[in-house]
């Protein structure tokens, strides 16, 4: 079989997986799964993600085609990152995703190595599948210097928050950020704020809870919530919070709502005290999505937001008893 119909056929194999959380919001247990007649693909902005076992000395893939792998954590990862580039032509890269637990110095080492690397466009720090590895565990750094290393990187995705920093940068391509956490910093938030990022469209919290480092107020939010370093964003994803409600009252006088086209305040402690401040802030009825998905809202709140938004997309699943509260990740 010659190498494009060998390469054609791999691809009709293992499509990728269409439901892409840089376009849409979906849920925690949604995130980078496509199954269908018991096949299991793991993929990313929209690239299936390359088995190890494909690389080999008689052919190694188009590298434009797949998400490639950095499986090597804390100092091994500079050894991963080097013999992937010794077997595959970096300058043809789209996307990495790092799997390690330990990426503390994978923003330093990506930074050194973006020469190798000119058309990297997206990356995800933390890749790591929950059933292996707590949320909680995975450990970050300094996000700062991939960002200026790579100043035409187009999505960044963060999954963990320990040791995760970042620094106020103006970034002009960036169009999907994400952060994934149990527990996000309240300085990673506020660095956030004071960002500019004109090209941002789809940003993305997991909040999480105190315990795990989730420290963040609704003060910390107030650059975002203002849109001004926030020019193109259209979709906007604070959700996972132990203070949902508050959140809630936040964004329902926030001047950014107003250009948004989907909302997420799903997966935290959302109750009708802040379903209310929702409804009763700034018109939402120009969003085509509204995702609320885990939440603690009574059944006569869930039909009032149901009729006031008669032509908003409004995800009210996965209704939780009001006994205990919790968000839907933390540890």
């Amino acid at each position: 079989m010659a190498y494009d119909e060998d390469l054609e056929a791999l691809n009709a194999e293992t499509p990728a997986d269409p439901r892409d959380p840089g376009e849409v919001f979906i849920p925690a247990d949604g995130v980078y799964r496509w199954d269908a007649v018991g096949a299991h693909r793991e993929t990313f902005a929209g690239l299936p993600v390359a088995d190890p076992d494909m690389i080999d000395h008689h052919r190694i893939p188009a590298p434009a085609r797949f998400a490639w792998p950095l499986y090597g954590g804390g100092a091994a990862f500079a050894n991963e990152l080097r013999d992937l580039l010794r077997r595959v032509d970096g300058s043809q890269i789209r996307a990495l995703v790092a799997a390690g637990e330990n990426l503390r110095n994978a923003p330093e080492v990506l930074a050194t190595y973006a020469h190798r690397l000119p058309r990297l466009r997206s990356l995800f720090l933390g890749f790591v599948e929950p059933e292996q590895w707590e949320i909680s565990w995975i450990q970050q750094g300094d996000i700062t210097s991939v960002l200026e290393a790579f100043p035409r990187l187009e999505r960044l995705d963060v999954r963990g928050s320990e040791g995760l920093l970042l620094r106020p940068v103006r970034h002009e391509h960036l169009a999907v950020l994400r952060f994934e956490t149990g527990g996000l910093p309240g300085h990673v938030v506020r660095a956030l704020s004071m960002c500019e990022l004109p090209a941002l469209e789809h940003v993305e919290l997991w909040l999480g809870v105190a315990n795990y480092g989730g420290d963040a107020t609704v003060g910390d939010l107030e650059g975002i919530l203002s849109g001004a370093g926030l020019p193109a964003l259209r979709r906007l994803g604070l959700r996972d919070s132990e203070i949902q409600d508050e959140v809630a009252a936040a964004v329902a006088a926030a001047p950014v709502v107003a250009r948004l086209e989907a909302l997420s305040l799903s997966m935290g402690m959302l109750s009708d005290t802040g379903a209310e401040a929702l409804l009763g802030g700034q018109p939402l009825t120009h969003l085509r999505h509204l995702d609320l998905h885990h939440h603690f809202l009574s059944e006569g709140m869930a039909a009032r937001i149901r009729r006031a938004l008669p032509g908003v997309d409004v995800d009210l699943s996965e209704p939780q008893p009001w006994e205990e509260r919790y968000v839907a990740v933390s540890e």
